[in-house]
């Protein structure tokens, strides 16, 4: 609807018009600047939501805190969809793990050969950069579970296999450190979780997570979703209920939804 993703000044003034107070309460569409949530808040005297308010709260103050070790914890498919938030917190955290279809990228950017995993060769140029500038801080796995469950080393992918989640050594790896940390955020799981077979990777970091009581926060998306069919609700610190919304967040960026509400002097 392009009038309500244009945020529409008469679209807003006429759903503004049905009411006497706005409350934005829809933290997964904060993110983005619609007649719905911006454009109304124009013209009504406005308000966050309880989960709006929990969702800034949570998120704030696991990234204003200053303990350290800080890491960051990354999967998922593309490097694309997480450009933005690498840039933010790669200078503020101590370590940065990437594990999931993403790790891939960056192993190609060193010149490893990755088979028929899947990559993201349009953000090539950006993992090399990112890793000459900050390979001290980066870890990748070392190995991976192929797409008939075979353990296989890093640099030993044939043309044949996909990397569907780290191996056992990647675990080890990644579990070591992260039960050194004091904070953590997720964003993304390790490999294709929805299959068993490809889940204990997610599975393995989740479970030191919790063990070693690191305060964690799980970023939405694919993570919300690995840690609820994984046995994982309720386990941690916050699991976001947005994706998009708190990887705007975790850039950096303000959340027009909620920005416009702060900034306005009309407001409970």
């Amino acid at each position: 609807m392009k009038k309500e993703s244009s945020c529409d000044e008469n679209l807003s003034k006429y759903w503004a018009s049905l009411g006497d107070v706005f409350v934005n309460d829809a933290y997964g569409t904060c993110h983005r600047a619609h007649a719905s949530n911006a454009g109304i808040a124009k013209f009504l005297p406005s308000a966050v939501g309880f989960l709006v308010e929990e969702e800034v709260n949570k998120l704030s103050s696991i990234m204003e805190e200053d303990t350290h070790p800080f890491m960051v914890l990354m999967g998922g498919k593309k490097v694309s969809d997480k450009t933005l938030v690498i840039d933010n917190l790669i200078n503020k955290c101590d370590k940065l793990l990437i594990g999931g279809g993403m790790c891939f990228t960056f192993l190609k950017a060193k010149g490893v050969s990755v088979g028929n995993s899947i990559v993201d060769d349009d953000n090539l140029e950006y993992c090399k950069n990112i890793l000459s500038k900050y390979g001290d801080k980066i870890v990748l796995p070392v190995d991976f579970v192929n797409q008939d469950g075979v353990n296989i080393d890093a640099n030993n992918i044939s043309s044949n296999d996909a990397g569907m989640d780290i191996g056992s050594e990647s675990i080890k790896l990644f579990t070591n450190l992260l039960q050194q940390a004091k904070r953590v955020v997720v964003n993304g799981p390790m490999g294709v979780f929805e299959d068993n077979k490809f889940s204990n990777g997610t599975r393995s970091v989740y479970e030191t997570l919790k063990n070693n009581n690191i305060k964690t926060l799980i970023g939405g998306g694919d993570s919300a979703a690995s840690v609820n069919l994984l046995g994982y609700d309720g386990v941690f610190y916050h699991v976001s209920t947005g994706g998009g919304a708190t990887l705007e967040y975790l850039s950096g960026a303000e959340l027009p939804g909620i920005s416009i509400i702060n900034n306005k002097d009309e407001k409970y």
